[in-house]
């Protein structure tokens, strides 16, 4: 197998993108997940560009990493200097990495046009900054800038600026596509070009995603014979983003005869739900190998092949990228797929039994009428257990009412909720205020029922989703609620749908309370 390394820049390149704001707390615990996961290279940022990228290179030689290699970014000297009188490269060296990575023009109009210099000038400080740097002990990493625009207008320029930087000592050439713009076509002629110019070289790949190729132009270079991979572990970055690692390793080391030294595939979605939770951004459901959805079965024929033979309909095995499989519930659902969803809590179940045709009567009616089965795994459940008998109701509501008032003055709470329950044979009356109807309801509830389940105090509400279902209605339309619940070690759904959105969220909001206490007596 060809081995490949690996260079993530979520840390400078990922910084840069709409949204993103990284605290030095932040970027070392993303460093330390990188590590973990078994990338080659973690480029922290750029040392001479702002006083955090700098802090964070300090912080970070405390870090004890065992895989990973920090590098410090920053651009070829400024023409018409000396090197040694360049801040932004004397602030590499101040970094205190082994590694550092230098950009430098190989586009004949940025030179022209942006560093309004010379052609010669742009090649002798390319040339003379790489050589400064591996003459103060450094690994070099050049990054070709725009180099396939560059290519595309004067291929014989853009070689030229990899030659300097071969000359001076560079350990590893890069060809960006700056812009984004490529196409897999381009991307693996124009790589195969550099890769046959350059046979003793390493030759590195830096994708943006801008056309939506990023993903495919890396791997199509890394087909012409690059060996050294860039990207975002996120595919966050400048504009529309970088190259998307999570996606690209597993593409590489699944799938082709590759092998990413050290990185551990089993990590994949763990590393990216760490990183994405400290850029405070969420990993979207359908997105390959690390998506909830990635590995989400709905449809029958596809829930009764995968039982039978997983790769009827899996194109690898979830558990090889730290993912699993999930089967969903809704009206496209067979007999297969909720006997798959009762294995735990009925296992006795088979295809035959009244009581399983009874659950799939139940789903596709309550389907129909608004209610949606993928995601509240909880209400499933219980609507399980209340078919085939075995669901002991801890309480029973009585009544309940809740009132706003508007406006609301001096920050006061604008709602209160008044409940009544019975738990066995005694009656609980309780009132509480919220900030709205529905957290009022919330607090009485859980009110009431502590003094006889204490238990519940553990319960928290982490998400609440509301969607309108039919929208031609105006007002008068039914809402669907999914309210997320925690107790801090699990973490459950519940659903429920009603013309009255106090309604549809109190009765999602007791089956989550209902799933707990259910939970614990199992």
């Amino acid at each position: 197998m060809r081995k490949l390394e690996i260079f993530d820049t979520t840390l400078r390149d990922g910084a840069q993108a709409e949204g993103i704001s990284f605290s030095v707390s932040d970027k070392l615990k993303i460093a330390s997940a990188l590590d973990n996961f078994g990338v080659h290279y973690i480029e922290g940022g750029n040392p001479g560009s702002n006083p955090k990228d700098m802090e964070f290179f300090k912080s970070a030689a405390a870090l004890e990493l065992k895989n990973s290699k920090l590098v410090a970014f920053g651009s070829t000297k400024r023409k018409g200097i000396a090197v040694e009188e360049d801040a932004n490269v004397m602030s590499l060296l101040d970094a205190g990495t082994d590694v550092v990575a230098i950009f430098g023009k190989s586009w004949d109009l940025h030179v022209t046009e942006i560093l309004r210099t010379t052609f010669e000038e742009n090649i002798s400080c390319i040339t003379e900054t790489v050589r400064f740097f591996k003459s103060k002990g450094k690994e070099v990493i050049f990054d070709a800038e725009h180099f396939f625009d560059g290519y595309k207008n004067s291929p014989d320029y853009a070689m030229q600026s990899l030659h300097a930087a071969a000359d001076g000592g560079a350990d590893v050439l890069v060809l960006c596509d700056t812009n984004g713009g490529m196409l897999p076509a381009d991307c693996y002629r124009i790589a195969k070009a550099v890769c046959d110019e350059f046979p003793d070289m390493r030759i590195g790949i830096h994708c943006h995603n801008d056309s939506g190729c990023a993903t495919a132009n890396t791997i199509m270079a890394v087909e012409a014979g690059a060996c050294h991979v860039q990207g975002t572990f996120t595919g966050i970055g400048e504009r529309c983003g970088n190259a998307d690692l999570s996606i690209i390793i597993p593409n590489l080391q699944l799938k082709s005869d590759y092998d990413c030294v050290n990185c551990k595939l089993e990590k994949l979605m763990e590393t990216e739900l760490t990183i994405a939770e400290i850029s405070n951004m969420s990993v979207p459901n359908n997105k390959p190998y690390v998506g909830e959805s990635a590995f989400a079965h709905k449809g029958g024929m596809h829930i009764d092949g995968v039982d039978k033979l997983s790769e009827s309909f899996e194109h690898v095995d979830p558990t090889l990228v730290g993912n699993r499989r999930k089967f969903l519930l809704s009206e496209v659902s067979g007999k297969k797929a909720v006997l798959l969803k009762l294995k735990k809590i009925a296992p006795h179940l088979t295809k035959d039994c009244p009581e399983t045709a009874e659950i799939l009567k139940r789903i596709k009616e309550l389907e129909y009428g608004g209610y949606q089965f993928e995601t509240a795994d909880a209400s499933f459940e219980l609507l399980a257990k209340k078919v085939i008998g075995s669901f002991k109701p801890h309480f029973e509501l009585s009544m309940y009412r809740a009132n706003s008032e508007s406006p609301v003055a001096n920050g006061e709470m604008s709602s209160n909720a008044v409940i009544k329950i019975k738990v066995g044979s005694t009656d609980e009356i309780t009132a509480a205020v919220g900030n709205g109807p529905v957290h009022a309801l919330d607090q009485a509830l859980r009110k009431a029922l502590t003094a006889f389940y204490p238990i519940l105090s553990e319960v928290h509400l982490i998400d609440y989703k509301v969607r309108v279902l039919e929208t031609g209605r105006t007002t008068d339309s039914y809402v669907r609620v999914l309210i997320e619940s925690t107790d801090g070690k699990r973490t459950w759904t519940t659903v429920g749908v009603s013309s009255d959105i106090i309604e549809a969220s109190f009765t999602a909001l007791v089956d989550s309370l209902e799933y707990k206490l259910n939970m614990d007596e199992k």
